[in-house]
């Protein structure tokens, strides 16, 4: 939009959890990363009619060695230290993914270099909804924001919960929806340094966590899936999101949070087979919600469970 982002460019290329994932391979297999820039963004044009290729480059026999330069523009940026907002520290204990810099421009773009800092980015049980009757803000400010901490989540997973709720008021910002995105630019002075750790030990087995908040939304009732995968120890993806339909009771929304987060576990089980990781071990779902739990084991579905049939039946399996 000119004016707002014109100058920006938004290349999504890949999804930041295949990035999480190869990073944590590359990590734990004690490997190195190379970090090159082609200069030519479009080698070739779109071809209509079926052609056929030879070998690919980078299938070399044993002895040989081949490098892209001698058929592209290509600058060697050496060990990967920085990408797309993202700093890589390597350290005794594995990588450290950060956004320092990318934090401290959010602060100094919105004047907040120099605020109080908080402990935390949002109130406990702090209920937020359209707030009709409060005075309305410039939205384009609201939106600008939001949109720049979004892509903070790629490394803070403490803010995700925040902005899930802050983001559903975009269309018609008002005061208190501000108030409370300015409590998450307070938690990140206090937290600049933060980010994840993607450990070398722990192999590759994979586990998941899982939680709702029932009713959680005061405007729709809707409850909220939240979770987070572990591959070895390192955080690979988590999300916070709003369930569709509204929970008629606790055990339901917990149930359909465990759904959720088995639909993940299954799609990053299908990216480890990419990389040709295939000593993955059955994968630990933990669910604090007992009711959910003995659902999940018992093959007898009753009255009060037949609108989650489906969702039992996935699980299950």
């Amino acid at each position: 939009m000119e004016g707002a982002d014109y100058h920006d460019t938004f290349a999504p290329v890949a999804k930041l959890v295949t990035v999480r994932v190869l990073l944590t391979v590359v990590t734990k297999n004690n490997w190195f990363i190379q970090q090159l820039d082609v200069n030519i963004a479009f080698l070739h044009g779109d071809l209509d009619e079926e052609i056929y290729m030879k070998i690919p480059q980078g299938f070399a026999k044993e002895g040989e060695t081949l490098n892209l330069d001698t058929k592209f523009s290509i600058k060697d940026l050496g060990s990967l230290k920085y990408f797309l907002g993202i700093e890589v520290a390597k350290t005794f204990e594995g990588l450290v993914l950060s956004q320092r810099k990318y934090t401290l421009d959010i602060l100094a773009d919105f004047n907040f270099d120099g605020c109080r800092p908080s402990a935390f980015p949002i109130e406990q049980n702090h209920k937020l909804d359209k707030c009709e009757d409060a005075p309305k803000i410039d939205p384009s400010c609201y939106r600008r924001l939001v949109g720049r901490l979004l892509y903070l989540q790629a490394t803070r997973t403490d803010i995700t919960y925040s902005l899930n709720i802050l983001s559903q008021f975009v269309a018609d910002p008002r005061q208190p929806h501000m108030d409370t995105l300015n409590q998450v630019l307070h938690y990140l002075k206090t937290t600049m340094g933060h980010g994840i750790l993607l450990p070398r030990y722990g192999g590759f087995n994979l586990s998941a966590y899982c939680d709702s908040d029932w009713l959680g939304c005061p405007s729709t009732r809707r409850s909220r899936t939240g979770y987070i995968l572990l591959l070895g120890g390192a955080p690979i993806s988590w999300k916070s999101k709003k369930q569709s339909p509204v929970s008629r009771s606790l055990a339901e929304a917990e149930y359909r949070s465990m759904a959720s987060t088995v639909s993940e576990v299954l799609w990053v089980h299908w990216l480890l087979k990419d990389f040709n990781i295939n000593s993955v071990k059955p994968t630990l779902l933990f669910c604090d919600n007992q009711v959910a739990r003995h659902i999940a084991n018992n093959p007898v579905f009753h009255e009060r469970t037949k609108h989650v049939e489906m969702d039992c039946y996935f699980v299950r399996e």
